[in-house]
């Protein structure tokens, strides 16, 4: 039977962001006449206050992070939390692991809960690998025999037995991460809190990670709180999901209903994904810049609809032989499919300027997963590369919007998913060829 593990009530959290009265390059150093007299006007506001009033201070800017978040979970709940930058995602899940405390509101968690916030927490970099697997084991409240008991599975899980006695401040990003992932996984807390660190990793490391969580979830029972901007992986592990908005709880239930209402919710100008642009300082014949137009904002495109990618050449030396090429690469760096551009006439093939190239393809039907573009300009006549990129334009394909009653889409499934028209017959009699199509 399970229960609620975490319940959330009222929950908010305030911070107080500070701004400088004047430009840093106008008083680059504080005499100590400037301390003394912004002494003494602190302490005229504090004689001044009285109750409730308060003098304003204009360099200081109240900021809530979460504002009356409540929610329960239960035991063996895999939970998504999702939302753009800046919705409160990494502050709930701070406050969650008591990290830090919030300004207002009540939290209640049953159990141990094992932390993966971001590269860095968790180890002491002075430590070597060995050393900081049963330090965190003793922080979870865990006998050193219980720790042994579990040391080979996350060795091998993390796959750095060679450097098991480096000090890990010499490991790598992704070493660093296995190996916090495992140790999180494996040493059995009630609740594993994941937030977007895994990205750090390889695409191999991602999808074992999920595989694990999803696990720790339905075997085990335990609790998975994942927090993460790749909607494939989080529809691929849970099926009910939090979406936050401006440090509010904007939705709280079905896993595809949530990434819709995501998908449909303004963008943040800053955000430019599944984009490229050319350095400034480039010459000669080059892309200078590069779209994928999804059907979805954030570089999301739902299985089937209509894409487009656009393209703009900078030609200085046209060339009646020019060639433009792109390829779709998944996130394992295989070459999905292939496009190319060769046309004589093509205007940049006699004459210099910006050329824009479109190519649609009217139902793109690649599986879900992640991809980037390889493009390139050459001369196949001289066998010259005028230009070569690798991994541009990042973009996501999902599948959420394609349901398959009582069965979830699985990571890898396939390559290419086509869409097909079935027919259901059956043969008039066991001696006849002859069929009647009885279902369409």
């Amino acid at each position: 039977m399970t229960h609620s593990i975490i319940r959330v009530e009222n929950l908010s959290k305030k911070y107080v962001i500070s701004h400088q009265r004047e430009s840093s390059s106008v008083h680059q150093y504080r005499a100590l006449r400037d301390v003394i007299s912004d002494k003494v006007r602190s302490l005229g506001r504090n004689l001044v206050k009285s109750g409730k009033n308060k003098l304003p201070d204009p360099t200081c800017e109240e900021f809530w992070a979460l504002r009356d978040v409540s929610f329960d979970i239960q035991q063996g709940e895999a939970i998504g939390i999702i939302g753009r930058n800046g919705a409160g995602k990494s502050t709930l899940l701070k406050i969650l692991s008591r990290i830090t405390e919030p300004t207002a509101g009540r939290i209640v968690v049953q159990g141990r809960v094992a932390s993966l916030l971001e590269v860095g927490t968790g180890f002491h970099p002075e430590l070597t690998g060995r050393e900081n697997i049963y330090l965190n084991g003793s922080i979870l409240g865990m006998a050193r025999s219980e720790i042994q008991k579990k040391f080979d599975e996350i060795v091998a899980f993390a796959e750095v037995e060679k450097f098991l006695d480096t000090p890990v401040k010499r490991y790598s990003s992704g070493m660093y991460v296995r190996l916090a992932f495992a140790v999180a996984a494996h040493l059995e807390p009630e609740i594993l809190v994941v937030d977007e660190v895994l990205a750090v990793g390889d695409s191999a490391f991602q999808k074992k990670c999920l595989g694990k969580m999803g696990d720790v979830a339905t075997k085990e029972g335990r609790t998975v709180l994942f927090v993460s901007h790749s909607m494939q992986a989080v529809s691929q592990l849970t099926k009910r999901c939090i979406l936050l908005s401006k440090g509010n709880v904007q939705f709280d239930g079905n896993t595809n209903r949530a990434i819709n209402l995501y998908l449909a919710s303004p963008k943040d100008s800053a955000e430019q994904p599944a984009y490229y642009r050319a350095p400034a300082n480039k010459t000669g014949n080059y892309l200078a810049w590069a779209k994928v137009h999804t059907s979805e904002a954030e570089g999301i495109h739902c299985w089937g609809n209509s894409i487009t990618f656009e393209f703009a050449l900078h030609i200085t030396q046209p060339d009646a032989n020019l060639l433009f090429t792109f390829q779709v690469v998944s996130a394992f760096q295989q070459q999905i499919c292939n496009f190319w551009f060769s046309e004589p006439d093509a205007p940049f093939c006699r004459a210099p300027g910006t050329f824009i190239l479109r190519c649609e393809i009217p139902k793109f039907r690649l599986y879900m997963g992640l991809y980037t573009l390889k493009a390139w300009i050459c001369n196949p006549r001289d066998q010259t590369v005028l230009e070569k990129l690798m991994d541009i334009c990042p973009f996501e394909i999902t599948m959420h919007n394609f349901e398959r009653p009582e069965y979830q889409w699985g990571a890898d499934e396939c390559t290419y998913l086509e869409d097909a028209v079935w027919q259901i017959a059956e043969t008039c009699s066991e001696n006849s060829d002859s069929i009647s199509v009885i279902a369409s």
